[in-house]
């Protein structure tokens, strides 16, 4: 028989991957909600997700594992804003509306106020959170701001930051030569097929030293 999680054993697995700070507020929604935590490998399209109620289910929230304290925490926040507007509105409104954009800045704007943050984070937060998106990555301060409070392996860098024309390598292991950046995102050429994609400038990527470029870009 599986060993009874008990609330210090929570707190434990909560203070590895948010801010000690934050830990009793996102242990009080994790039992006021009775929220099923998961924490997920990375994954390329998203940082986190949320899954109301079914079959009598939990409400459900996954996070990618890889992400630093304050990117888990803004994230977390950002799901359990979904649960929130859940709650007071059903299916009724759009999942990045601006009710949820109300429930999130509400839930955010608490720790903002204890100073949970960096300095430098903070003031990326508070520019973000004026009118939040569906997702933190589309916004650059703040990407900028988290990515420096990376600790895995610095040969990581973002897209915007390598010379026009290299081969760079993402971290599924696709393999491309950067191009022009049109309006946003950069245009890129994958190396093995030759077809174009259009890439965001913060995602996370690691030049590749001997590749040939067959791509004319």
């Amino acid at each position: 028989m599986a060993k009874a999680v008990t609330a210090e054993d929570l707190r434990k697995a909560l203070g590895k991957y948010i801010p000690a700070d934050a830990v009793d507020t996102c242990f009080d929604w994790i039992q006021k909600y009775r929220i099923r935590v998961r924490i997920k490998k990375s994954r390329q399209t998203k940082l986190g997700d949320y899954r109301p109620p079914h079959e009598g289910k939990s409400h459900t929230i996954t996070i990618n594992h890889d992400l630093n304290p304050y990117a888990f925490l803004i994230t977390f926040t950002h799901e359990v804003a979904h649960l929130t507007c859940f709650l007071r509105f059903g299916n009724s409104v759009a999942p990045h509306g601006m009710e949820w954009k109300r429930e999130f800045q509400h839930l955010m704007y608490g720790f903002l106020e204890r100073k949970i943050f960096p300095e430098e984070i903070a003031k990326a937060v508070v520019g973000y959170m004026r009118n939040p998106a569906a997702s933190s990555c589309g916004d650059v301060n703040l990407m900028k701001a988290l990515h420096v409070h990376n600790t895995y392996n610095d040969e990581w860098i973002h897209l915007d930051e390598i010379p026009f024309k290299s081969s760079f390598t993402t971290r599924n292991g696709q393999q491309f030569i950067k191009g022009h950046q049109l309006r946003k995102n950069f245009e890129c050429f994958d190396l093995q097929t030759k077809h174009k994609y259009f890439i965001h400038p913060l995602m996370e990527v690691k030049i590749i030293e001997e590749v040939e470029n067959l791509v004319n870009v």
